[in-house]
């Protein structure tokens, strides 16, 4: 349970300080510019992260800056179970909740194929299937955080946020309409908008552009897929073991455990409206920091590098969770 010990004595705090503020202050200018224009504070953080690369080549930063980037994404993943109930999973009915895993196993599963076609890792295919399947960049952090830890998994991460991100906006934009202009009424758009677009904000953002009722139904959707995180977890835990490679995490992800703890503990209603939206504030600020600090560590040089290929399999998975969504509409309406 090393993971969960985050006491430090005041000499290691100082030693956290300096790369901790760094990235704390970059998630800071990535909330506000993201306030301003609308768009994912996860993307600007990556990118302004990015442009202070120079400062993980500096002492001073780079113990706060792995902190950050690693124990506290772990705590922000944790946290995530303050934003849902099992109140609102059961509103949706039966059959989303028995439809939803299955899109998701399908597309992590198409993503390994993806991969192997494509000469990249099963960890990659894993990675990006997993990131367009739950949640977009959220998913893609916590399914990194249970990986190996090299620097190919650090470069894949990266790419996949920025891929998911775009990818996540644009549908945003064209999806409620090309979902009205194909005759879907707003439940089954609602639906649809939910099970396919990979970020909450751009959900939300899309459901409630076509109507109040897509908009609920849509983030009902959406939160379910965010309820299967801790599982698929589990289950690339379990593959890595599997597998016994040497550099995997030796550990059981016990965040993804506190996780579930929150989310029921937040289902019966012993959470506080103050504390949990407390929580929920406090773990999209953790997010957005890891990721700052995750841009940090990586060069925007070596981000390109990694090539069309990589792209190409993270718009192969999008669009595969489309195709099989539209099939598996009729069985929710």
């Amino acid at each position: 349970m090393r993971y969960l010990n985050i006491s430090l004595a005041w000499p290691d705090i100082k030693k956290l300080l300096p790369g901790f503020l760094a990235a704390f202050i970059i998630a800071v200018a990535a909330q506000c510019i993201a306030g301003h224009y609308g768009a994912p504070a996860m993307l600007f953080a990556l990118l302004i992260g990015m442009a202070f690369h120079f400062l993980s080549e500096r002492e001073k930063y780079t113990v706060g800056i792995s902190f950050t980037s690693h124990r506290l994404l772990k705590a922000g993943v944790a946290l995530l179970g303050a934003r849902v109930t099992f109140e609102e999973i059961a509103s949706l009915g039966i059959a989303p909740i028995l439809i939803v895993p299955l899109l998701i196993s399908a597309v992590i599963l198409a993503g390994m194929v993806f991969a192997r076609l494509t000469s990249q890792s099963n960890y990659f295919g894993v990675l990006t299937g997993g990131a367009v399947a739950v949640c977009g960049a959220s998913a893609a952090l916590a399914i990194a955080s249970v990986m190996p830890r090299t620097d190919q998994v650090k470069h894949d991460t990266l790419f996949t946020v920025v891929a998911v991100t775009t990818l996540s906006t644009i549908a945003m934009v064209i999806y409620p309409v090309l979902f009205l202009a194909l005759g879907f009424n707003d439940q089954q758009a609602g639906f649809l908008i939910g099970a396919t677009i990979h970020d909450v904000a751009q959900v939300i953002g899309a459901g409630y552009a076509v109507s109040d009722e897509t908009g609920h139904i849509a983030t009902y959707v959406k939160l379910l897929r965010v309820c299967c995180l801790p599982f698929v977890l589990l289950a690339v835990v379990l593959m890595l073991r599997r597998k016994n490679t040497e550099n995997a995490p030796a550990v059981f992800p016990w965040f993804a455990v506190v996780f579930a703890a929150i989310l029921a503990v937040n289902s019966i209603g012993l959470l506080p409206e103050v504390i949990r939206n407390m929580m929920a504030v406090a773990s999209e600020w953790l997010l957005v920091s890891a990721i700052a600090a995750l841009g940090i560590k990586t060069s925007l040089k070596t981000l390109t590098a990694l090539g069309p290929i990589y792209l190409g399999v993270i718009i192969a998975e999008t669009v595969f969770l489309f195709a099989i969504a539209v099939l598996a509409v009729n069985f929710v309406s």
